[in-house]
This record gives C-alpha cells, structure tokens and sequence, in this order.
C-alpha cells in the first residue's frame, strides 16, 4: 500500500520560507561575515589522527571565548564601582556569574572524554596546557588573586605580558569595593587601600568590621550589602567552576603530572583554598 504524497506543502512538519527572508548576500553583510566566522571555524587542527582531539579543542576554544567576555565585564564593573553606578555594576556581575556557570557546563562535555581515548592524542599538546591561558590568568588578576610570578609563563607574548602586569598593579574588583565603603564613611585601614596592588590581598579586621556594618545595617547600606553579595556570588560560581575543573581532570588523567609541568590535580587543588573576598566569607559566622 503505498502513501499519498502531499504536493502543497501544508503539512505540520513543513515551513515555508516568507518571501521577505534576505536570500542575497553577494553585495551584503551576512551572519558570518558580522561574526567573522570563517576563520573561527576554520581554526581547529587536531594534530592527530583521533575522533576526540576536535572535542578537546573546541571545548577549549570556547571556554576561552567566555572568558573573554567575562574580562571584558569584569573591567567594565571596576569602572562602574570606580564612578558610583552601581545598577550597572550589578548587571555586568550578574553577567559573569552566568558566564562561569556556562564554563563550569563545559567540564561535562569534556568528561565524555575517556582517558584511554585522551591517551592517544595527548602527546601530541607538548607542553600546551590550561596554565597558560591569558584569559584565565586576567579574570584572576581582576578578581584580586595576584601573583607576579605567574606573568613568567606569558613573557613570549609581549603584549599579552604588558597588559596582564598593568591589571596585576592595578586595584582589583575587591580593592574598587573597599574604597566604595571608605567613601561611604566606614573606616578602612590605609594599608589597604594604598599599597602595592601586585602583591596577594591579605585579609584584614578594619575591612571585616566594615563589612559587617554594611550587614548588620542593611538597609541604611543597601548598595554597598547588594555588592557584596554579588561578589559572594561570583566566588561561588568561580569555585565550582575550580572544584569541575579539577574533577574532571582527576576522572581523565588520575595523578599524572600536567603537560605544562604542574602536579596536575595536586596544583589544582590548591586553587580551591585561596578567595577573592575572604571577609565576605568570614564575616557569615560573626553575624
């Protein structure tokens, strides 16, 4: 028995396309070239023969993507905190959340990879590895986790150096927050807010007695309460983010030592215990 075959293309399972839908691009700008796509997809080059090299390589390609998108909002909430407007520092920390929540994602996709199967192409990485990457050691900076030795691994690129060692001596996100509550009358020690910004922040009692102000007179302080927690969450979803990345480097290659030379899972670890915004923290169990 055989089916009828419909010939006015009215089924549900058919759209038409509206004769008004842009056909012609040979004189117009098309999706691809605004976003430039070609050479963005053009730009994986497994160096080996296996399927799951490309995963290895988009997934990471992306994830560097996001993170810029994550240092450009991250630069434009310094800004925001810096001139007072504090709305839109808001937004554009929420934005980053969501950004790190998207990268965390991303360690899933990656887990499907087996270590048997990683085993196959990861020689051919040499000495390439996450460690390196330029995007995450700038939201690092940005955030007030610096280290001057690190710009070590980044000196073959020198414009990438010089840009990672002007954020390292500039004030992070935290430092723009702790002179927004010394402008609003909370005493801050001058250690603080005027030292050598290359160097690790280092918690302190007159900022945790400042914060808890802002806490225990929430409403007197609503702007400087709403930062806060919004900082709380963009450390939360960062440490997940730490906490996936190290779990799921632990699922594909055990102990073994990194590819940029680091203990692997032991250095990664590490990163676990160091916050942003340790007062944040530490101020929930004076309350």
């Amino acid at each position: 028995m055989s089916c009828p075959y419909q010939s006015d293309n009215k089924s549900s399972n058919y759209r038409a396309m509206e004769k008004d839908i842009h056909t012609d691009f040979k004189d117009d700008m098309s999706y691809g070239d605004y976003l430039n796509l070609e050479p963005i997809l053009n730009a994986q080059h497994p160096l080996s023969d296996q399927h799951d090299e490309m995963l290895f390589i988009v997934i990471h390609q992306a994830s560097e993507l996001w993170l810029k998108l994550a240092g450009h909002e991250l630069n434009e909430a310094i800004e925001n905190i810096k001139s007072g407007d504090f709305g839109h520092a808001f937004k554009v920390i929420s934005r980053v959340k969501q950004i790190l929540s998207q990268l965390t994602q991303s360690w899933g996709i990656l887990s499907t990879l087996t270590p048997v199967d990683y085993l196959k192409f990861r020689d051919a990485l040499g000495h390439s590895s996450g460690f390196q990457s330029y995007g995450y050691r700038k939201i690092e900076f940005l955030l007030g986790n610096k280290n001057t030795e690190l710009l070590k691994v980044h000196e073959s690129n020198s414009a990438v150096h010089a840009e990672l060692s002007d954020i390292l001596h500039q004030p992070s996100l935290y430092e723009e927050a702790l002179k927004a509550l010394k402008d609003q009358g909370l005493p801050i020690d001058d250690c603080v807010l005027n030292r050598d910004f290359s160097q690790p922040y280092e918690a302190n009692q007159s900022v945790l007695e400042a914060w808890l102000t802002v806490y225990k007179h929430s409403d007197k302080y609503f702007h400087l309460y709403e930062l806060a927690e919004k900082l709380v969450d963009i450390e939360d979803s960062f440490q997940q983010w730490r906490f996936k990345h190290m779990y799921t480097v632990q699922r594909i290659i055990g102990n073994k030592v990194g590819t940029g030379g680091s203990s692997g899972v032991g250095f990664l670890k590490k990163a676990l215990d160091i916050s942003f915004f340790p007062e944040l923290f530490e101020l929930r169990t004076h309350l």
